[in-house]
């Protein structure tokens, strides 16, 4: 007979998991030290078993005048053992990549990877970004974001298969928009970032989502993950606006409409935010823009809002030039057959470099979906603003600018 302690387990040291007559506990971090525990499990763990569980911070931050442009994502998947990221550089239709993946558990208090580094310095208003020099591409940055508005959570991203019996995601979001310092270098060549000349958007989420790791093969394909949809439209677009008299405030709408056969799926959500804290909501869209039906860049147009009172706000957009980061680099929807969130041994540091991102070869592998730095100014109060239009367009789209699929 095996002798049970009289303390009710076995301590497993060389798995860092105490054995328990009742279940099992993860082992302690850094963060078990504070109050914010809201399961029953440490912070090693979390309360699914999903392998899409993911935690991931995703921004940008642009000069205003187009010239340059850089992106940054972490993300943690518990349940893979795995910590990845990428930082990047989009210089008009010139784009570095740098990417890295780790095992979490070298390291569980951290999400820090290769040179990608990541530190609140405020929570919900400041935080620093750094891709550290390295030998992979020519390009290195440290950047301080901080908030011109309050954090603003996004409605649950709650998406099922077509035929609703599985969730394809669940999970939240907030984001948040304003201004960055620090510097950028490509090539040697170091530019000066200020909040004058900057702006940056951010998110932050967490939950199950679609896309981590290799494509399950035993389960019927998505149509929406799986590239098969007959017709579809995303748009995720925060901006960063400022008045003639210097007062701010932000802006932010997610549309995501995907339909085919049998099936019709369409949100919107969005509001315009303001330094107090106030929101005030859109609830109706219709987005009178164009795409380039060479590789479905985003060319402009108008953001026709309806407010919950009934009146109507029109949002002109431009793109500011060609600057705008591919995220395929970064590994959203797939790159040369890598995934978010698969496991790529104890530390892995890679990234390419494109000489043109407008041309139809490189958006094949990089796909169509982008960071796009716009200029917008507003119908009702005459404010010029600056932001992120991240945009997805698949099917036929005649009024878009798309007349084949």
């Amino acid at each position: 007979m095996r002798r049970v302690h009289c303390n009710g387990y076995n301590s497993q040291s060389e798995q860092g998991v105490n054995k328990m007559a009742g279940g099992s506990i993860g082992p302690l971090l850094d963060a078990d030290e504070f109050f914010n525990h809201q399961i029953v499990e440490t912070f090693a763990s979390v309360l699914q078993t999903d392998y899409s569980w993911t935690e991931k911070v995703c921004l940008m931050a642009a000069a205003r005048d187009g010239s340059l442009q850089i992106d940054f994502g972490i993300g943690k998947y518990i349940n893979r053992n795995v910590v990845d990221g990428y930082g990047g550089v989009s210089r008009g239709v010139e784009q570095w990549n740098v990417r890295a993946s780790r095992e979490l558990a070298t390291d569980p208090n951290s999400v820090n990877v290769g040179p990608l580094r990541y530190e609140v310095i405020e929570p919900l208003n400041k935080i620093r970004v750094v891709l550290e020099k390295n030998d992979v591409q020519p390009i290195a940055f440290d950047l301080i974001l901080e908030g011109i508005v309050p954090c603003v959570t996004e409605d649950r991203e709650d998406r099922r298969t077509v035929t609703g019996y599985r969730r394809v995601a669940d999970q939240i979001r907030y984001h948040q928009t304003g201004t960055a310092r620090g510097w950028v270098e490509v090539d040697g060549v170091r530019t000066e970032v200020t909040p004058e000349t900057w702006i940056m958007t951010r998110d932050h989420s967490w939950g199950g989502r679609s896309n981590v790791g290799l494509p399950v093969q035993d389960v019927a394909p998505e149509p929406m993950d799986s590239g098969s949809i007959g017709k579809a439209l995303a748009i995720w677009n925060p901006l960063f606006f400022e008045m003639a008299d210097g007062k701010r405030f932000a802006f932010h709408q997610y549309y995501l409409m995907y339909q085919g056969p049998g099936f019709h799926h369409e949100r919107l959500q969005g509001h315009f935010e303001f330094t107090d804290g106030r929101l005030e909501a859109i609830v109706a869209l219709e987005p009178a823009i164009r795409f380039n039906p060479v590789n479905k860049r985003f060319l402009g147009g108008e953001f026709r809002l309806t407010m919950a009172d009934g009146r109507r706000r029109t949002l002109t957009a431009r793109p500011v030039g060609d600057t705008g980061f591919h995220l395929g680099g970064g590994l959203y929807h797939g790159f040369d057959g890598m995934h978010h969130g698969q496991w790529r041994g104890k530390l892995l540091v890679e990234g390419e470099h494109f000489a043109d991102c407008s041309l139809p070869e490189a958006v094949a592998r990089l796909n169509q979906f982008r960071d796009c730095l716009i200029e917008v100014t507003d119908s009702e109060t005459g404010a010029r603003g600056w932001g992120n239009c991240q945009t997805y367009v698949n099917g036929k789209w005649p009024e878009l600018g798309l007349p084949e699929g």
